[in-house]
């Protein structure tokens, strides 16, 4: 069953094309992993899903439901982790998560609740330090806990562990592996290969606003046949 569709979606902008009639779905359950080089058009469609970009053409739905311009991720069943989170600096993660939660309109008992569980999936659960102290894997860490509260079906992560070391990017993983286990459906946008074979159960190379190539890692990672694939993995595996 596909949780999310795109079809025939386009975006432009000032007369440049990001997405050219992008046609996908999703599977329930499962983990994409998006590859491709700046500007194929992975961030505008991680946008588009959430809300946050109206498309020019096309349509796009989540759980059946049609993605409107302006909607809130969250009552679209949606989680979205941008590549830098911001947060209040002067909270600590618990008054953070409890204020975000009262904007989603959850009740009480479930901020209380989900609270408490978010910070320990996370690793941040007895951290009362205020979030201005953050190492940036305590905040991509933060910013998952925030993204999934309201249990959202649909996890997006825009590069989850861009600019980190390998201690934190493993911080992150370890996280985004125990969501996979608990089968939460997740895109998951990255230039790491390494990270996408890890992690994901599907992989989607981009380039010019459009899907080249796509299939499970070890088929497309280990055997590229498009030729703009290949040319990115040249260029990255290195």
């Amino acid at each position: 069953m596909s949780i999310l569709t795109l079809t025939g979606v386009s975006k432009s902008f000032g007369g440049q094309k990001v997405l050219d009639g992008l046609t996908m779905a999703v599977s329930e359950h499962s983990v994409y992993g998006f590859l491709g080089k700046n500007g194929a058009g992975k961030t505008t469609t991680m946008k588009l899903i959430a809300g946050f970009l109206r498309p020019d053409d096309g349509t796009i739905t989540v759980c059946g439901k049609p993605v409107r311009f302006g909607s809130s991720p969250k009552s679209l069943s949606v989680g979205y982790l941008p590549d830098v989170p911001e947060f209040y600096p002067y909270m600590t993660p618990k008054e953070y998560l409890c204020l975000c939660g009262q904007l989603s309109s959850l009740t009480r008992p479930e901020i209380e609740a989900q609270t408490a569980e978010l910070l320990a999936l996370v690793g941040l659960d007895g951290v009362n330090r205020r979030i201005r102290g953050f190492s940036r894997g305590m905040k991509q860490r933060l910013g998952i806990a925030q993204a999934l509260l309201g249990k959202p079906l649909l996890l997006l992560c825009d590069e989850p562990t861009s600019a980190l070391d390998p201690e934190l990017t493993g911080e992150v993983l370890k996280v985004i592996r125990q969501l996979a286990a608990e089968h939460i459906t997740m895109i998951i946008v990255t230039h790491e290969m390494g990270f996408a074979r890890d992690v994901a159960d599907r992989v989607v190379f981009m380039d010019g606003g459009a899907i080249v190539e796509q299939g499970a890692p070890e088929t497309v990672l280990g055997n590229p046949a498009h030729e703009r694939t290949r040319a990115f993995l040249a260029r990255y595996s290195g």
